[in-house]
């Protein structure tokens, strides 16, 4: 059977190391030409792009889809979880699998894949939970790492918390498999103790969930992991990172020249603490919190920075913008209305990420190749998939947004594609839309509308070492 054929005409492609008016034309899966005034062969479907931005779909490298909490689940599976990436121009993501105790790596990742395939609207890829460190998981992490999955996460808080020496032999480890190390970095003894005095007091109500994680919690937690993984020379990435004071120590070590690298969430960039004092404040609780203005515009001056155009040099600061989807229903977030600590952490945003990141740019406040940058080529480079990923490009995959720069869309849960009976973005407008999604060359989402399948996604073999004479990722 002939390979589907398809040409993109008369947009403006949008990579991260610049723009051009151009087609892009496809066969199949894949990105044979991008270039000016192409010429559609016999049996191709010519899409008119007039108008229109033509931009690499974003790759979401921190979703957590079908993850159990105590007796009840997120509210996206991997079926309406890609579905709402894929309606938000996301056509990868990354989720993770968490091992039980004693159990398998390569067990728990066999399970995980086979809880996603044939749920997946769009591409996937996972990271390797770590929650107990002994000389069995360290010896298999080499397995994984082969596996295709170079990326390991650990907790500085929670039951399955690693503490330090735990996360030094790890981050060893890493270096010596050329993997990298993910850390959810919050400080577990101030945290707790926060919390204790707080509920011996009788404060429970939702603004004392931020006043238990404040920014020195989390800003204790990542200088003591940025120092970790400097003794250690093994490469870190600081998911969800929320305050200026975090944000300045993982600064410092990357102009050191140290493999460190940063990720916010668009919650951080939107919202600050004050929505803990609203009357719907339960919805937005997650880890870290929002934080104070100035985080929030510490945050901002990072990411506003032009892309480094380069890839050996990733810039300083923020290197990608991800999402921590979590979500969970209202009354599922209802069980701790008035205690905090009964809250199950979390919020949505796999399909608003890359809408809110591009009207941003639409808006002027940072350049479309920037938000590129940091919604998807970043993320391909550091996770290892740059070969097919991140960018437009000849050879590789036909993962392809639409962007309608004209397009006024104000979101609202009437209008998402997830699971979830609201948003924590309802009401908030944005300039320019998504018009089209296509992922490996399949439409998936068109004029706000879901078209695609699930079961399409494949799983996406990452690797750090074949990047290794391109870039220090």
């Amino acid at each position: 059977m002939s390979e589907e054929r398809v040409l993109i005409k008369n947009g403006t492609v949008i990579n991260a190391s610049g723009r051009q008016a151009a087609d892009v034309a496809i066969c199949g899966e894949k990105i044979v030409s991008v270039a000016q005034n192409i010429n559609p062969e016999a049996k191709t479907k010519v899409v008119d792009a007039s108008g229109l931005l033509v931009l690499p779909g974003a790759i979401d490298v921190h979703t957590h889809f079908e993850l159990p909490f105590g007796d009840f689940s997120s509210a996206d599976d991997f079926y309406t979880g890609t579905r709402a990436a894929a309606s938000g121009g996301v056509t990868t993501i990354m989720d993770f699998v968490t091992p039980e105790k004693g159990e398998s790596l390569i067990n728990a990742l066999v399970k995980r894949k086979e809880q996603a395939s044939e749920k997946v609207c769009i591409d996937y890829s996972l990271h390797m939970g770590i929650v107990d460190v002994n000389a069995g998981i360290i010896n298999e992490m080499k397995a994984v790492v082969e596996a295709g999955v170079p990326s390991f996460k650990v907790f500085m808080t929670y039951a399955f918390r690693v503490i330090d020496k735990e996360i030094s032999r790890i981050l060893s480890r890493a270096k010596e498999l050329d993997a990298l190390i993910m850390v959810h970095a919050e400080d577990h003894v101030s945290l707790e103790a926060l919390r204790s005095k707080f509920i011996s007091e009788g404060k429970t109500d939702v603004w004392h969930h931020y006043l238990s994680r404040p920014e020195d919690v989390e800003a204790k937690a990542v200088r003591e992991v940025v120092e970790l993984a400097k003794a250690t020379g093994g490469k870190l990435y600081i998911v969800h990172l929320a305050c200026a004071e975090g944000l300045k120590a993982v600064e410092k070590a990357q102009l050191e020249g140290y493999q460190i690298f940063a990720e916010t969430c668009p919650q951080y960039l939107n919202f600050t603490r004050d929505v803990y004092k609203r009357a719907d404040g339960r919805n937005f609780v997650c880890s870290p919190p929002m934080k104070g203005p100035e985080s929030k515009e510490a945050l901002w001056r990072s990411i506003e920075s032009e892309p480094s155009h380069c890839l050996s040099v990733p810039n300083v600061g923020i290197n990608t913008v991800a999402t921590d989807h979590c979500p969970f229903q209202t009354y599922d977030k209802d069980r701790g209305r008035n205690d905090f600590t009964k809250i199950p952490n979390g919020v949505m945003g796999v399909e608003n990420v890359y809408p809110y990141m591009l009207s941003e740019a639409n808006k002027g406040r940072i350049s479309f190749e920037r938000a590129v940058e940091l919604c998807s080529t970043n993320p391909a480079k550091i996770f290892g998939c740059l070969s097919t990923k991140g960018s437009i490009e000849v050879n590789k995959d036909a993962d392809i947004v639409l962007y309608d720069p004209t397009k006024d869309f104000t979101i609202s849960q009437e209008n998402m594609h997830s699971n979830i009976d609201y948003t924590i973005w309802e009401g908030v407008k944005l300039k320019g839309y998504p018009v089209q999604t296509y992922s490996r060359g399949a439409l998936i989402y068109k004029d706000g509308e879901f078209v695609g399948d699930a079961g399409h996604g494949r799983f996406i073999e990452c690797t750090l070492h074949s990047n290794v004479e391109k870039s220090p990722f």
